[in-house]
């Protein structure tokens, strides 16, 4: 490296500088990957899978280096020579798309135009429900159910339970009483929401109890409905056995709180725990689906090895297509999978697509007579939430009024949804429609040098 490179005043164009609230998460443990990954996380939460020459250069950018300085670093690092403009060229086609290094003169932020996987199956408009420091309290004081011996003996509990309440006592008539009245049927839906949030301490206490450390738990918009979420992102850091260990955190939580409500139910004998039970099993075989971006989804993705699947539904699909059809279409580069890694990823996605076009037609299709009955729904709860604030029950206009909220949710959520898609498509056109521009005014400006030229 010569020495005048690093010794000449750099100016502030050869100083590269990070995106805010960019974090290192370092070597992707137990993947299935053919060769070596590394993660960063963008201030927007975006996942970036990196080579380590990359990890070295964006590890050694600390807005004071200039290029110069980082390829020396990342050369004894790396074993290799690496020039200042290997780095500049780095910089430029590879991090700056990526949008972790911003570029040269331009804000720190990340831009609109970032690469983003799954725009329309990510978590939106997040909020901070619980924060960092709670949450790590919480999860510490929790952590001890994790351990193997408590882990077994809640599980075999739950055999238990389960073999109780469906053989011999039943669970329907648990039920059909708390739909009976409007105050058992809001006790239930209290006690459901608290099996969420519980659920989500189960994925902190777990990634703490895997030796990450937990951030916090929030909420936001999940397609059309509102839903809860816990930041073990530094669990990354742990191997293949902790992530599915915090994977299966939250639904282990929900079995710890159901045995909490049948021992309540032992000492009460009130039908509605025995209700919120039943509806309970429910929210875990939801939770494990993996079609969905739920807890189902990334335990596949740690049994795979593959932590962004929905990320690999596009080049597959594309990579079917005739070599014409796909176009010159730039993408980020993507490690190779291993042939084991390959066919989990192959038989997910062609399973996953089907059911997600059938349920698209099917809801499309249906999609008037849908609307008009949860109308008609939604006026006749209101009715009922007006009769029964005037007469008296605020019970009766409680459940009303949750059922309005229920019904107003996805109509709110979908218009969400169509307003994120179109600012997707819009995204997608806008090369488009600038070079289309760009290609007018050249043309129109073409022709008035013309037209003067020729008076």
């Amino acid at each position: 490296m010569p020495e005048e490179e690093i010794e000449s005043a750099p100016t502030a164009a050869d100083i590269p500088r990070r995106t805010d609230g960019l974090e290192l998460l370092g070597r992707y443990q137990g993947v299935e990957y053919e060769d070596l990954v590394y993660l960063a996380r963008r201030g927007d939460g975006q996942m970036v899978q990196l080579s380590f020459l990359l990890f070295l250069v964006i590890q050694e950018i600390d807005g004071v280096r200039p290029t110069a300085e980082i390829a020396q670093r990342v050369g004894r690092a790396f074993g290799k020579d690496v020039s200042a403009d290997n780095v500049r060229h780095l910089l430029e086609h590879r991090l700056q798309p990526l949008g972790i290094v911003a570029e040269p003169g331009a804000p720190t932020a990340v831009t609109s135009d970032a690469p983003r996987n799954d725009l329309l199956l990510g978590l939106m408009g997040r909020r901070t429900l619980v924060p960092p420091p709670a949450v790590r309290a919480a999860a510490r004081a929790l952590a001890w159910l994790h351990r193997p011996a408590v882990t077994a003996t809640v599980l075999a509990a739950a055999v238990a339970m389960d073999l109780w309440l469906f053989l011999v006592h039943g669970a329907m008539p648990a039920v059909l009483h708390s739909l009976s009245s409007p105050l058992p049927l809001l006790t239930v839906f209290a006690l459901i929401v608290g099996s969420l949030v519980f659920h989500e301490f189960g994925h902190a206490s777990a990634c703490h109890h895997a030796g990450a450390t937990p951030g916090r738990i929030g909420c936001g918009l999940y397609l059309i409905w509102p839903s809860l979420y816990t930041d073990v992102t530094d669990v990354y850091r742990a191997g293949r056995a902790g992530r599915l260990r915090t994977d299966l955190g939250g639904v282990y939580f929900n079995v710890v709180y159901m045995l909490a409500l049948l021992a309540g139910y032992a000492v009460t004998g009130h039908p509605v725990l025995l209700a919120a039970i039943y509806l309970g099993h429910f929210e875990i075989f939801e939770q494990l689906m993996p079609t969905a971006r739920l807890d189902g989804y990334y335990i596949l993705t740690d049994v795979a090895g593959v932590p962004d699947l929905y990320g690999r539904v596009g080049p597959l699909l594309r990579g079917l297509l005739p070599r014409r059809a796909r176009g010159d279409r730039p993408a980020e580069p993507v490690p190779a999978l291993t042939r084991r890694a390959r066919i989990t990823v192959t038989v997910w996605v062609f399973t996953l697509v089907p059911l997600m076009l059938a349920d698209l037609g099917y809801g499309l299709w249906n999609l008037p007579r849908i609307t008009a009955t949860a109308l008609r729904s939604l006026d006749a709860r209101l009715h009922t939430a007006t009769a029964a604030t005037v007469g008296g029950h605020p019970a009766s206009a409680l459940v009303a009024a949750l059922g309005v909220v229920l019904l107003a949710l996805p109509f709110a959520g979908g218009g969400w949804l169509t307003v994120r898609l179109l600012r997707a498509v819009g995204r997608r056109l806008r090369p488009a429609g600038d070079a289309l521009a760009r290609s007018a005014a050249q043309y129109l400006v073409v022709r008035a040098k013309r037209e003067r030229d020729q008076t």
